[in-house]
């Protein structure tokens, strides 16, 4: 009963979005979790389910809040209400992205509300609506339903030394039965990684959203180092790359042993 997400692996823009940008496109493209559907593409052959965004996440990012908006992006306002100012919006990053990875403003113009809007209802909205009825679908057939949460992380990162290979997000042990995470880090160490739990990635929207292990629904958030499988400047596959999907075939199965034994609503 698993459903295996990666939500910022996408890399579609649309054109009037390719039309108005101010940066180049492969700045667009380092935001990506590039490959990380891939890295995950055992998971049917194991009998669990993959979902993989197609659009890129500076398009819409499927881990914000849709209310995450900046009204300063839109010309005649923003196309939905927005929620308080969060620090990810006020630097550029909301759930419509503001800025490239090297922080430069990605659009050489405002966006329209109607622009906004239609990526929210058609990228965003969508994804979510799939993605829970899934959940839901597997819970009531099923009596419990896991949803893996499948990211990358820069390599390096500004103020932080040391980043593990893999970072687990279970928001500090609320979003999933602790077995989840412990099977997934016994996993990972097994294979000679170096695992961290909940920091520096805790788990975001999609793991706050879906995480609620007592309604029989769990939640756990891979972030997976970019350096071990790709180019990260170039957005490449690393000759790593293969080696590093066989081993995540092993951490699945690992996943899917658990999810057999968690209690069931």
């Amino acid at each position: 009963p698993l459903v295996f997400a990666s939500p910022h692996s996408g890399s579609l823009y649309p054109a009037a979005m390719l039309e108005a940008l101010c940066v180049p496109l492969i700045d667009l493209r380092r935001t990506e979790d590039a490959f990380v559907e891939e890295l995950f593409a055992g998971a049917p052959p194991a009998g669990a389910l993959l979902m993989a965004a197609r659009y890129g996440r500076s398009v819409a990012d499927l881990n914000r809040d849709p209310r995450e908006l900046d009204p300063a992006m839109f010309e005649g306002g923003p196309p939905r209400v927005c929620g308080l100012p969060t620090a990810r919006v006020e630097a550029g990053l909301g759930c419509l992205p503001r800025v490239a990875a090297r922080g430069e403003g990605i659009y050489a113009r405002l966006l329209t509300r109607e622009e906004g809007e239609a990526r929210l209802a058609h990228i965003h909205d969508a994804y979510h609506a799939r993605l829970g009825e899934e959940l839901v679908g597997l819970r009531d057939a099923r009596g419990v339903a896991v949803l893996i949460d499948c990211h990358s992380m820069p390599s390096v990162q500004p103020g932080r030394r040391g980043l593990a290979d893999i970072v687990l997000g279970d928001r500090f042990g609320s979003s999933c039965d602790p077995r989840l995470t412990a099977r997934a880090e016994r996993e990972f160490r097994d294979l000679g990684f170096t695992v961290a739990r909940n920091a520096p990635y805790a788990g975001g929207y999609t793991t706050r959203r879906y995480g609620r292990p007592k309604r029989g629904v769990h939640a756990l958030q891979i972030e997976i180092n970019r350096g071990l499988y790709m180019n990260e400047r170039e957005v490449s596959r690393l000759a790593t790359f293969g080696a590093l999907r066989d081993a995540i075939d092993g951490v699945i199965a690992g996943l899917i042993d658990t999810a057999a034994i968690l209690p069931k609503v």
